[in-house]
């Protein structure tokens, strides 16, 4: 282990984001779950949420992923409630994505990610269940302005993880580690042995 590499991990870890997730609920092309964990990565998130019901969770590579997800850890789920709960537990809002016309949808630049936020995103062909939608804390859209009426899931997640980044960059949460001094030790040593 070279000191530049100890130092880059050193880094990396301190600016991790103990507050933010994704949910990602039956996305079954590998392609766009590889992209959803590379902007995850990216943005400093290190535990991703997986509600895997009506898909199985597919096979993701290597290089399509830019090996992004071997640095997050997975939670897995076979329902809503229970991945809810889980998120619930550790003081998430939970924010979902669900294309309908009700107006008391939210655009995206009106929420708060500054709080612990998990952003719930849905199957390429169907979208966010129902379920996952219903028992969220609100709902969500991307204001769009063109003729079609939603984006691909990953581009989606990139544009409200960016978005979240952004305020939570304003906010000082990438100036000062996420995590407890021992929480951070950890996440170092799992970084050394990975």
């Amino acid at each position: 282990m070279t000191e530049k590499r100890l130092s880059r991990i050193e880094e990396v870890v301190s600016k991790r984001q103990k507050g933010l997730t994704v949910v990602i609920e039956n996305v079954h092309d590998p392609h766009n779950v590889s992209a959803i964990f590379r902007t995850a990565e990216a943005v400093g998130i290190d535990r991703i949420y997986l509600i895997y019901n009506t898909n199985k969770f597919p096979k993701i590579g290597r290089i399509s992923s830019a090996s992004a997800n071997k640095w997050i850890d997975r939670s897995h789920f076979n329902n809503v409630q229970d991945c809810y709960n889980e998120l619930r537990k550790k003081e998430f809002r939970i924010y979902s994505t669900f294309m309908d016309d009700r107006e008391s949808n939210l655009s995206l630049f009106d929420l708060d990610f500054t709080v612990n936020s998990a952003i719930v995103v849905g199957n390429e062909h169907e979208g966010l269940s129902e379920e996952a939608s219903k028992y969220a804390d609100c709902n969500f859209l991307i204001p769009q302005y063109g003729m079609v009426q939603s984006l691909n899931v990953s581009v989606a997640a990139a544009v409200c993880l960016y978005e979240a980044l952004r305020q939570r960059r304003i906010a000082g949460k990438y100036s000062e580690p996420q995590y407890s001094s021992e929480e951070l030790q950890e996440k170092i040593k799992s970084y050394l042995a990975k």
